[in-house]
């Protein structure tokens, strides 16, 4: 916790200092910036956000066993005691009735698209290659969703769109805002993973629309989008965490000035060379 801590701050205060009063050592916090989740670690991970993303898509409909053969069915293994657990965690209820019946969408299973990205993150122009993925927040006593576009060549976001449900219109008004800021070049590609929502028909459509070529993560494999998932981590400790919102328009305008004013704006990215994503666009030949 206290590295994490001096991570969030580590723009105004020096390593140095933070580690003299927080009694840790600077070697520990580099070791700890350093580190690579455990697969035990990255698996709860992956699954807890499978499972949130089925619990609000069948709008808490969905208990424990049918989550769960939702899951082994979109190739993700887990038992009913393990969602029942994290449904617990999440405070994730499902309503009661027996009546309901669901068959999984023919685009559930279809529209999967080949790793073209291969983990190449590293990119010489803008708009040749675009990562895109949902990520959930918790307000309040109810779950937000947020959809990000970002460029690799600048790490900038280019596109968002926050709303309190995971449907494919979230993905695309995100895409949409970064289609509206940005001239995608010849051969242009978006990764994201293999969420229904981007296997959805219209997303799929809009992409041909625009001869954007789909490239999707393996099967469970989180980091084949890693700079996504490490700016989501990032945001969470930087804003979520440290905010606790209360409303949506509070969380609204919270993570609108934390991406367009502070992260795209004013953020030193590693990365860069520790510019912000702007100002390397700005660069001669950015």
């Amino acid at each position: 916790m206290k590295y994490a801590v001096m991570d969030a701050n580590v723009p105004e205060f020096s390593v140095t200092m933070m580690s003299r009063l927080l009694e840790v050592s600077r070697s520990g916090f580099y070791r700890w910036l350093g580190r690579t989740p455990s697969k035990l670690a990255q698996r709860r991970a992956l699954v807890t956000h499978a499972v949130v993303d089925v619990y609000h898509r069948f709008k808490k409909r969905y208990g424990a066993p049918r989550i769960a053969v939702e899951l082994n069915e979109s190739d993700i293994p887990c038992s009913v005691n393990h969602v029942a657990k994290l449904l617990k965690e999440n405070e994730l209820k499902a309503r009661n009735g027996k009546s309901f019946k669901y068959t999984p969408s023919v685009e559930a299973r279809t529209n999967v698209a080949d790793n073209l990205l291969n983990r190449q993150f590293s990119v010489e122009a803008p708009n040749l290659k675009w990562v895109s993925d949902i990520t959930y927040i918790k307000v309040g006593r109810e779950w937000l969703y947020l959809a990000v576009v970002m460029d690799l060549y600048s790490r900038k976001v280019i596109g968002w769109s926050l709303d309190n449900h995971m449907r494919e219109s979230l993905i695309i008004e995100a895409f949409e805002m970064a289609a509206s800021l940005r001239k995608l070049k010849a051969n242009a590609l978006i990764h994201s993973d293999r969420g229904v929502q981007y296997r959805g028909n219209r997303y799929q459509q809009i992409l041909l629309d625009n001869q954007v070529q789909c490239s999707m993560s393996r099967k469970g494999n989180c980091w084949d989008n890693a700079v996504m998932e490490a700016f989501f981590g990032r945001f969470k400790v930087e804003l979520i965490y440290a905010e606790n919102y209360k409303t949506f328009d509070e969380a609204k305008a919270g993570i609108f000035e934390y991406i367009e004013m502070f992260y795209n704006s004013v953020r030193r990215h590693s990365a860069l060379g520790y510019m912000s994503p702007n100002e390397f666009e700005r660069k001669p030949n950015g």
